[in-house]
């Protein structure tokens, strides 16, 4: 039985390890963080070990998870570096930081370290999540499959190169149908629906139907002709969206998400 280490105990880590119980996780999980009532929490709600020590959790780890924030990547990294200079092999670190590339990685931690960047996402506590990874281009394919085979407990794993990882995280978001679920359900009970029925019928408009399409064999293109029939309602209330500037606006969004991407590889 392997080790895993998540070096933060913070909303992230909490979503892999519900996720964790959902699938058929057989490693033994070990949580560091500096804030002891968020490992209380992560050990009363599910079970892992904790670890205060910083030093001790990482020479206990066959794989590393550093899910801390980006502006912490670098602190935290120096830390580890020195734990790791005592001991007498490599660890496979994996990171969660938005923005922060490998080359970064790789010059705080020092050379014992080996790296790969995954981005999941916290709907993975559900046990569908969508997790993307990159790795170093020497990493061996058995630490590869390690990697993949761990993100794959709970959710679908897509390996992309890293030049397009910013642009992957700023699409996947889980945030974009959270947001456009409380806009449309707050403009539907503006047109007089209660706010119970506004939800369920806009979660029903975001999400049964992207379902049935990722589930089924038809084009999005071919299910939109469907629900949108030319002349009539649903019809018209897309193309008043597409006049409203709704593309520009996605766009715009996206822009500023890579921005902040990009921002955080300078950090």
């Amino acid at each position: 039985m392997s080790t895993i280490v998540f070096l933060g105990g913070g909303r992230i880590t909490s979503a892999i390890l519900a996720g964790l119980r959902l699938g058929k996780n057989r490693h033994r999980v070990v949580v560091h963080d500096r804030d002891p009532g968020k490992l209380r929490d992560l050990k009363k709600r599910y079970a892992v070990a904790v670890e205060p020590d910083l030093a001790r959790a990482v020479e206990q780890a066959d794989m590393l998870i550093v899910a801390v924030r980006p502006s912490s990547v670098r602190e935290l990294l120096r830390m580890v570096g020195k734990v790791m200079a005592g001991l007498n092999r490599r660890v496979l670190t994996v990171s969660l930081a938005a923005g922060v590339p490998l080359r970064v990685l790789r010059e705080e931690a020092g050379p014992r370290v080996i790296w790969a960047r995954a981005m999941p996402s916290p709907v993975c506590r559900s046990g569908r999540g969508l997790t993307a990874l990159t790795f170093s281009r020497s990493l061996p394919r058995a630490d590869r499959k390690c990697v993949h085979d761990f993100f794959s407990i709970f959710g679908q794993v897509v390996e992309i190169p890293e030049n397009k990882f910013d642009a992957f995280t700023v699409t996947y978001s889980c945030s974009h149908g959270y947001h456009a679920l409380a806009t449309l359900a707050r403009v539907a009970q503006e047109a007089g629906l209660d706010r119970k029925t506004a939800l369920l019928a806009s979660a029903h408009a975001l999400a049964d139907g992207i379902i049935a399409w990722r589930d089924g064999k038809h084009s999005l293109e071919s299910l939109f002709e469907e629900a949108a029939t030319p002349g009539g309602i649903a019809a018209a209330t897309a193309t008043g969206m597409d006049a409203a500037g709704y593309r520009r606006a996605v766009r715009q969004g996206v822009a500023a998400g890579l921005r902040r991407a990009r921002a955080n590889a300078g950090k």
